[in-house]
């Protein structure tokens, strides 16, 4: 496989380089034609310059990239940019302009529609973010895509974009939406526990391989209603890193559920009587 990631510092940004035209110029080269895998990195401002360009560029030039199966748009660090600061447009154009890509990451969510997806051949579609929009919830809900195996989304908080409910979460795990899925990530959210115990009956749990609930704040209430599930049960693979369980809930589950990953525990914080959990990804 071949991978080219393409990205602009900080300098080089000031000095007026535009992430559009490293993808002219990449069209033109021999390599283009072999290219499998393209990650976008930092373009330089992406806290205030949204992907469209870059992403109406991509599609332009669409016929020189035959080979495209994989493609990240907005791999950066905090370093370079906040998650929740990376600014999108419409990247719907993308799915009819590469028929034969298979897998798809956006990082950052601001600005971000997807609009009506249709793609015969998408196996794998991951979004990272700090807050995911309702109306992208609701895009991948209606979405088309009878190849896809592996969806991995990031719920966020209503702080950085979050502005959904449970129901909109769920939309996108209906029973039969994606025949073919085998991985659903459903992490990284404020309202884990609900997350976990609306899925936990699913009747979607008998065809996954993998259920990931991790990154979220997830705590005992989530964690009972797992236990609950015989479906839970049968899981070959049940993801739930990063979380705020208890000493003797843990203790629980690892017992109980051999099959869950519950590394990464966390302190629940308390202030003023309240008590405050954080996903791992927010900012």
């Amino acid at each position: 496989m071949t991978e080219i990631k393409l990205e602009i510092g900080y300098e080089e940004y000031e000095d007026g380089q535009k992430m559009s035209v490293l993808i002219e110029e990449l069209a033109q080269k021999p390599e283009a034609s072999t290219l499998s895998s393209l990650v976008i990195g930092n373009w330089g401002g992406a806290y205030e310059d949204s992907s469209q360009a870059l992403v109406d560029m991509l599609i332009q030039y669409k016929d020189h990239f035959p080979a495209l199966r994989k493609l990240f748009i907005g791999d950066m660090e905090s370093e370079e940019c906040e998650v929740s600061w990376i600014m999108h447009g419409n990247l719907n154009g993308l799915f009819a302009a590469f028929p034969a890509l298979q897998s798809l990451t956006i990082k950052g969510s601001s600005g971000l529609e997807l609009g009506e997806i249709r793609h015969e051949r998408l196996e794998e579609l991951i979004i990272i973010c700090g807050g995911l929009p309702a109306n992208v919830l609701a895009s991948i809900a209606e979405a088309q895509l009878p190849a896809l195996q592996k969806l991995e989304l990031y719920i966020g908080v209503e702080d950085y974009g979050f502005d959904g409910t449970l129901e909109d979460v769920m939309s996108v795990a209906k029973p039969g939406l994606f025949p073919n899925l085998t991985y659903l990530g459903l992490k990284n959210s404020e309202i884990q526990d609900e997350i976990a115990a609306a899925i936990a009956d699913s009747e979607l749990l008998e065809s996954l391989e993998t259920l990931d609930l991790s990154d979220g704040t997830l705590s005992d209430v989530g964690a009972e209603a797992l236990l609950a599930s015989d479906r839970i049960r049968k899981l070959p693979k049940l993801d739930l890193q990063y979380h705020y369980l208890s000493e003797e809930m843990m203790r629980r589950v690892a017992t109980e559920l051999p099959n869950a990953d519950i590394s990464d525990r966390q302190e629940t914080d308390h202030y003023d009587g309240e008590e405050y959990r954080y996903p791992a990804l927010t900012e």
